[in-house]
């Protein structure tokens, strides 16, 4: 990390030219990472990195310069460079820096530096032969053990200093399935903004016993049938609906650049009065949380949409500047090699008042959605398709045979909008979001819903 002397020298020298607003974003990581593959360890990588990112914002743009280079020198040079992008004169404004408390307190359990590299070996062979026991279907799975530590220290132009430690400790298991000609996969994940106590008294075998069991299953099921169809999805299927559905496009970047179906409508009516829909960073454990974002905002819950009604976008601070209103906490970036944008962190529609039985049961025919798959959006018109990774058919309220190939297909206010019951359970899942060729951590999550009506890819008849 850097004094605070240090600091202040370069903002100011950022502000030499003018310039609206500064920042100072060091960073110091540590990661780990074990890989096995085909019953053997294919990598093992242990590593660490540190740099400095230095912005100014004047007239509305960005100029941003980095160096891995922490020496008093370097950071000057990279900090003049960044001042030339502005020539308004210089700012006087007195600059002093203030530590800021964080609003949320995270502890971590077990810090993954504690825990021997043989320990995180143990854990993805225990995975895969947990993975591998469940039937001699199972041709090829993957396990993996991702550990990292990022240290923050970041410090602006309105003197404010903030400083942040994020662990992250993740497990990832797929699994291959063949039987003949056809070919299934499970994938599973656990993670979050915490340390080797994910793994405390559970380890990553019941991961690989789930995606095991996922994949073997999916081998007997039925093509789905396609057409269109009411469809119930599960609390257990993640977010990822509402994640690219409407997370994205509530982004204020795509917002404001008319970039998004949501465009200028705050204060409209963009879902069921059914729906509300919250970013909340300060969630302890979940995977997108931090105590200040990356520009050093305070983390903080916000509602984009309540009860069916949009309320906000996600703002970082230069799209706050732009509408003169204030920075939700949702500027976020890769690393120090990259600036802020605004981005998701914990998404999520609230739960509702129903039990997630009675959703099922409202429905004589259909199709249950159990776990999602990936998914692509259209953010400039709402268009999205999502692939199903695990479904059934819904068959006198009940969840009946197994289904596989089916994909859903619709417009994200259109859905929402067609929401017509919302159960009191809720499910995260996690992520690494892209964007703009940058990916954070993320997790999304929703309780089971009902689509009345959706058109669902799948065998048409």
């Amino acid at each position: 990390m850097i004094d605070k002397e240090l600091l202040l020298r370069l903002i100011r020298e950022t502000l030499s030219r003018g310039g609206e607003y500064a920042d100072v974003y060091v960073e110091h990581r540590t990661q780990t990472s074990v890989v096995l593959e085909d019953d053997r360890i294919e990598k093992v990588i242990t590593g660490e990195e540190e740099g400095v990112g230095i912005r100014l914002i004047h007239k509305g743009k960005t100029a941003y310069a980095f160096s891995n280079d922490l020496s008093q020198g370097a950071l000057l040079q990279a900090a003049r460079e960044t001042s030339k992008a502005a020539a308004a004169g210089a700012t006087d404004a007195p600059i002093d820096l203030r530590p800021i408390r964080p609003p949320a307190a995270f502890a971590t359990g077990i810090p993954p530096s504690t825990v021997s590299i043989d320990r995180k070996i143990r854990l993805v062979r225990d995975a895969n032969r947990a993975a591998r026991q469940v039937d001699d279907k199972i041709k090829q799975v993957t396990a993996i053990y991702r550990d990292s530590v990022q240290k923050l220290q970041i410090a602006n132009s309105e003197g404010f200093l903030a400083e942040d430690d994020r662990v992250y400790t993740t497990g990832v298991v797929q699994v291959i399935a063949v039987h003949g000609d056809v070919i299934q996969t499970g994938y599973e994940t656990v993670g979050g903004l915490m340390g080797f106590e994910l793994f405390d008294g559970v380890g990553l075998d019941r991961t690989g016993l789930q995606a095991a069991k996922r994949a073997v299953m999916m081998l007997r099921a039925g093509k789905a049938p396609g057409g269109r169809m009411p469809v119930v999805i599960s609390s257990n299927a993640g977010g990822t609906l509402i994640h690219e559905a409407i997370g994205h496009g509530l982004e204020a970047d795509l917002a404001r650049q008319k970039l998004s179906v949501f465009s200028d409508k705050i204060g409209t009516k963009v879902a069921s009065c059914l729906i509300t829909v919250v970013d909340d960073s300060t969630l302890p454990g979940k995977r997108g949380s931090y105590r200040f974002d990356d520009e050093g905002t305070p983390s903080q819950r916000t509602v984009l949409v309540d009860k069916g009604i949009l309320q906000s976008y996600m703002y970082d601070r230069l799209s706050s500047m732009k509408e003169g209103c204030r920075s939700t906490g949702n500027g976020r970036r890769e690393s120090y090699r990259h600036r802020p944008i605004p981005r998701m962190s914990n998404t999520f529609i609230a739960e509702g008042g129903l039990s997630p039985e009675e959703v099922l049961r409202s429905l004589q025919k259909g199709l249950f959605v159990e776990k999602m798959g990936g998914g692509q959006v259209n953010t400039v018109t709402g268009d999205f398709v999502f692939d199903v990774q695990e479904g059934y058919l819904i068959e006198n309220g009940m969840k009946g045979e197994p289904v596989r190939g089916a994909t859903l297909t619709g417009n994200g206010p259109e859905v929402l909008q067609s929401v017509d019951m919302v159960a009191d359970d809720l499910g995260f899942s996690i992520g690494t979001c892209g964007k703009d060729s940058q990916g954070v951590p993320v997790s999304d999550a929703m309780p089971t819903i009902r689509i009345p009506e959706i058109v669902v890819g799948g065998a048409y008849h």
